[in-house]
């Protein structure tokens, strides 16, 4: 890294600083230890799109300016930012299907791959953050697009969900993608925050 990259390192951890206070805040649960409400009202689904369709101005508004270094650092086995950005990208193609599941009125969502492994394999620390957010504002378009025009006789329609096993209509299942989106935008937050806090140095010994 040159002197200009350390520089504006450097400056970037000094104006977001602000930021280490969100590893102060409440321990997020684990997303497989989470419970949702279902049974929701219609009369919520567009209120929730709403929350769906800001999800890709949020994330690039939270992102813009950090250094690439921030965005690729992976501590230990977990996410870096730039691959928690990826993995909301890598299942818009799930959340959709399950839209479609609902619309046709199958009687069990489309199964999710639990272990992640398209996000594992993806090496989305390799590509540009740009194209990350481009690619994820232009899927969640067309999921917004799948919920704005979902078939008003199928709102009341429910399918089993299956990890959690309870029964999901079209508005529980956008709560549910809101949700995601959030747990991982906490997550980069979280991430930002211990980027921004100063390395705590080993203590010298006095002779």
């Amino acid at each position: 890294m040159g002197n200009e990259e350390n520089k504006f390192l450097a400056l970037y951890l000094i104006l977001f600083q602000s930021a280490a206070e969100t590893t102060g805040m409440v321990n997020r649960l684990p997303w497989f230890e989470r419970e949702f409400p279902t049974g929701l009202p219609a009369h919520l689904l567009p209120v929730i799109v709403e929350r769906l369709r800001g999800t890709p101005t949020r994330l690039a508004d939270r992102l813009a300016g950090v250094p690439e270094e921030v965005l690729i650092r992976r501590g230990g086995s977990s996410w870096s930012i730039q691959e928690n950005v990826g993995h909301l990208l890598d299942l818009e193609p799930l959340w959709k299907q399950r839209v479609g599941d609902l619309a046709q009125k199958r009687g069990e969502l489309t199964v999710a791959d639990l272990t992640n492994r398209r996000t594992h394999e993806a090496n989305h620390n390799a590509v540009a953050l740009e194209g990350l957010l481009t690619a994820f504002r232009t899927a969640r378009g067309a999921l917004v697009r799948e919920l704005v025009t979902f078939p008003e006789d199928g709102l009341s329609f429910t399918a089993v969900h299956p990890r959690l096993k309870v029964a999901m209509n079209v508005t529980d299942l956008a709560y549910f993608v809101a949700e995601h989106d959030d747990y991982h935008l906490a997550k980069i937050s979280e991430l930002l925050g211990q980027a921004a806090m100063p390395e705590e140095k080993p203590e010298r010994t006095i002779r």
